[in-house]
């Protein structure tokens, strides 16, 4: 039989940290949580803008570290999660919301490799929504491509940064002038979104 892709404590550990993340960023943008169409709006934007960018970032770890024959899940950190909720309230939000933990032989090529592909995919999705907010103009697909945008530039730029156990430090450690370029465009990404404004 056909070793499934996800465990059930891996889907459970996933769920909560999509839901938890999407409920943190919906009461930041809400001013708070209260049971109304535009907060159920907002927490569904958040759930496929930011949402879509954290499953995704750690979907394309897992999947990299599953090629060099390493086994791979994520795991949530719910203290983090808890904190990100109660930040929210304050008008901020720090989001960790957990990581993909290898198990297997990993030198410094395939660990910055695997980091790498993480805030590449977040590169990726802040093109497509960008380019999405430009081609449907004055209307809620606009609202959804510029927020999606702005979030998963974010993600990635705060993911290249070299410190502790973030993607950046592992790509600095493996090849600095890949993590140069990396860094750069994802640094130029973060006006994205004022681009599309100045389009308009």
């Amino acid at each position: 039989m056909r070793k499934s892709f996800f465990s059930a404590v891996e889907l459970s550990h996933i769920l909560r940290a999509w839901v938890a993340i999407s409920l943190a960023f919906a009461i930041l943008l809400n001013d708070g949580i209260t049971m109304s169409p535009r907060f159920i709006f907002l927490f569904i934007m958040a759930a496929f803008t930011v949402g879509l960018g954290f499953l995704i970032h750690e979907l394309s770890h897992k999947i990299a570290a599953l090629k060099f024959g390493c086994k791979a899940e994520f795991r949530s950190f719910d203290l983090m999660l808890v904190l990100a909720v109660l930040m929210s309230f304050f008008g901020f939000v720090f989001a960790a919301p957990g990581a993909v933990f290898i198990e297997g032989r990993v030198n410094d090529v395939k660990n910055g490799i695997i980091s790498a592909v993480g805030p590449l995919t977040n590169m990726f999705l802040a093109v497509i929504f960008f380019l999405t907010a430009l081609s449907l103009r004055g209307g809620l697909v606009e609202q959804v491509g510029t927020y999606g945008a702005m979030i998963n530039a974010w993600l990635a730029f705060f993911n290249m940064i070299p410190l502790i156990n973030l993607d950046g430090a592992k790509i600095l450690r493996w090849n600095k002038i890949i993590y140069a370029v990396m860094a750069f465009f994802a640094f130029l990404l973060l006006f994205l979104p004022y681009a599309a404004r100045i389009g308009a």
